[in-house]
């Protein structure tokens, strides 16, 4: 009796328990399910950049402008969709800097059901990824993904290698090249230039474009020395600046980037250089606090946006940037990738889909007025060759607290005060596109 009623007991016990367990079980799945539901999927976006190698800190200075654009899009609700609100998401995909990396990395993006890829660092990079996006998209029109370039700015991927699916957010060389010359031409003074850059596509065109364009506007001044390195791989600059030194120059034009343009600039700094330099990118990565006092009135760049703007807008912008990311080394804000971003949730609002075609079409002519680029008012993107064009401003490099140069870079003390700017259309160059758009 004690007996059978103890496995009775046990029996009550047991199926009890396997009772609660199966409530937990359908409460799980429930939880589950409504959450699921509850948490739209997000719309993926593909980094595919350098994050290791040579140029990690331009890469890692990349990812941080496009997680803070997808982190502000968030912050507000994300994509507006007809089915509801959907967040954006970067994912990183390394490509080491080199391009058979990258293609790799793109396959692997589009194998992840990844419709949005965004690269720039390297235009040789960019160049192999859109011949490899026009092949892709003819042969699986299911499965089609477009590239939105915020840094390759070698020319000729918006005009005669321009493609649908290739949309440029950063003004190309030639563009760049353009406002810096005029900057150039004004100094009565100079007469030797220096010309350098890296032994690829972009390096060659803008040694290539800037002996003409110096040419054509001040045709007094000599081109005393052209050189080209490979991109890098140069540790030490010294004896690049050692021909510098004796050229007798007294400006260098270069569009050197990343380590190539800092390591550069120190070896110049170190045999004794004192010249002017004209560059694309000295105003951050390393460059400021490497030359100090050295640079000061010196060393020119040319961007979309400086801190130093002096508008409300750009304040307000900069000042929330630099609460994001307060480390000294993280400052680096690059005012056209919050355009890409942007641009891209509008157009894909505009669509009303993600779909990459309807997508692509909705780009062609969108006009941005959100950050004052340049101080100069909004940037558009032409639908002739998908080239944004946007303002430009020219900065030159002096002791952060003087007249107009409140903010310093990277807490070195020194930032860049505004020389030149240039509304969009006094930057806008003509082109030698021929579209090619799907039916």
């Amino acid at each position: 009796m004690t007996t059978q009623r103890s496995q009775t007991r046990s029996g009550i016990r047991s199926g009890r328990l396997g009772q609660g367990i199966a409530v937990l079980v359908l409460t799980w799945l429930v939880i589950t399910h409504w959450t699921t539901a509850a948490e739209p999927a997000p719309i993926r976006l593909a980094l595919i950049e350098g994050l290791s190698g040579p140029f990690a800190n331009a890469g890692e200075a990349v990812h941080r402008n496009l997680h803070w654009a997808v982190e502000r899009v968030n912050r507000r609700g994300g994509v507006t969709l007809p089915d509801g609100r959907r967040p954006l998401e970067l994912v990183r995909y390394d490509s080491q800097g080199e391009a058979e990396v990258a293609l790799s990395r793109l396959r692997s993006a589009i194998d992840d059901g990844i419709t949005f890829v965004t690269q720039g660092n390297s235009s040789a990079v960019a160049s192999a990824l859109i011949g490899a996006l026009e092949r892709h998209n003819t042969r699986e029109p299911g499965r089609r993904a477009i590239l939105l370039n915020y840094s390759a700015v070698e020319p000729s991927l918006t005009n005669d290698k321009c493609s649908f699916w290739h949309f440029r957010f950063d003004a190309h060389a030639d563009m760049r090249l353009n406002a810096l010359t005029d900057v150039l031409r004004e100094d009565a003074s100079l007469k030797k230039v220096y010309l350098i850059g890296q032994d690829y596509s972009f390096g060659q065109q803008v040694v290539r474009r800037s002996r003409e364009m110096i040419a054509a506007k001040r045709p007094d001044i000599e081109i005393v020395g052209e050189e080209l390195h490979p991109p890098g791989r140069i540790k030490d600059f010294a004896p690049y600046a050692v021909k510098i030194l004796a050229s007798g120059a007294q400006a260098v034009v270069t569009g050197n980037w990343g380590n190539d343009l800092t390591l550069l600039v120190k070896a110049a700094q170190e045999v004794g250089v004192r010249t002017a330099f004209y560059t694309f990118y000295g105003n951050a990565l390393g460059v400021p606090g490497t030359i100090r006092d050295a640079g000061v009135g010196s060393v020119l760049a040319v961007a979309e946006w400086v801190p130093n703007l002096g508008d409300p807008a750009s304040e307000a912008f900069y000042a929330s940037f630099r609460r994001r990311y307060p480390a000294p080394s993280d400052d680096y804000l690059h005012a056209r990738m919050q355009v890409m971003v942007e641009m891209l949730v509008a157009a894909i609002e505009r669509a009303r889909t993600t779909e990459p075609t309807a997508v692509a079409r909705a780009l062609e002519g969108l006009r941005y007025d959100g950050v004052t680029l340049g101080g100069v008012g909004a940037a558009t993107m032409r639908a002739d060759d998908h080239q944004l064009q946007q303002p430009l401003v020219v900065s030159v490099m002096d002791r952060a607290g003087t007249p107009g140069v409140p903010h310093d870079v990277e807490g070195s003390g020194f930032g860049f005060r505004p020389v030149r700017r240039l509304a969009a259309d006094e930057a806008r160059m003509p082109h030698g596109c021929r579209m090619v758009r799907p039916e």
